[in-house]
């Protein structure tokens, strides 16, 4: 007798919710869905109360990451990533709780995360999963991007990395800040913090910097830090309170 998994769905996209929900009815005997989440915050409220079997997770959410929730979860379902992009497409994430999708998922993908569920283990700990994420994230592949193309009217600018000072959250875009001008990009933050080289760090859940243009940093209060970069604004940006032990390691304070 199949076993019925009660299932979440969590996407910042409404269509693509509203897609994955489509094809998992496609599959009525195994996933019964009781909710969806559009972000980070709501999901966490929602997992924790309904404590659902398995959860269709997008990894590229603006504000909290799929891998954010994660860490911030007491109890961890079985998860399987939902994601656009496939440097995440790592064996990793084929284990006996994890599994992973890449949009746009196709329904045959989905046959196959059914029969992959018989051999799921449940009870797998919180701390299990967070240390295969954070070793996923060491190994994640990276890292030939030397330049970000943005749109202007009707042309494509390639900017080069070495001329960005810092990233800049600006909702559901990006603002490129660098030596000749600011862009907007159609990438969030969040996506483009998984494919920028080790020379940036993100500091702000809206700001990710380029290290090799600090001039200094300034310790400040409730566990931030005021750093100031070396662009031809002499830009200061405050770091966020969840990326003081980030900071801490960086410069070894």
């Amino acid at each position: 007798m199949n076993k019925s998994y009660t299932t979440i769905i969590i996407d910042d996209e409404a269509p693509a919710r509203e897609g994955l929900k489509n094809l998992l009815k496609e599959f009525p005997k195994t996933f019964h869905i009781i909710d969806s989440a559009q972000n980070g915050m709501e999901a966490q409220g929602k997992i924790e109360r309904l404590k659902p079997d398995i959860i269709f997770l997008d990894i590229e959410m603006p504000e909290c990451t799929g891998f954010e929730l994660l860490e911030k979860l007491t109890t961890i379902p079985i998860v399987v990533f939902c994601t656009a992009y496939d440097q995440f497409s790592l064996e990793a994430f084929e284990t006996n709780s994890i599994d992973y999708l890449v949009k746009p998922v196709k329904l045959e993908r989905i046959e196959k995360t059914v029969k992959k569920l018989k051999s799921f283990e449940r009870g797998v700990s919180s701390e299990q999963i967070v240390n295969l994420l954070k070793e996923v994230a060491n190994k994640k592949e990276i890292k030939k991007m030397t330049s970000i193309t943005v749109k202007k009217n009707d042309k494509l600018i390639f900017i080069k990395l070495n001329e960005v000072s810092f990233f800049e959250a600006d909702k559901s875009y990006t603002t490129v800040h660098s030596e000749l001008n600011d862009y907007l990009s159609t990438e969030p933050i969040s996506a483009l913090e998984h494919k920028l080289p080790d020379n940036f760090l993100r500091i702000h859940r809206g700001i990710i910097i380029n290290k090799d243009y600090v001039n200094d940093i300034q310790k400040y209060f409730n566990s931030r830090y005021i750093i100031t970069l070396n662009d031809k604004m002499k830009t200061s940006v405050t770091s966020g309170r969840s990326y003081n032990e980030i900071i801490k390691a960086w410069v070894n304070v």
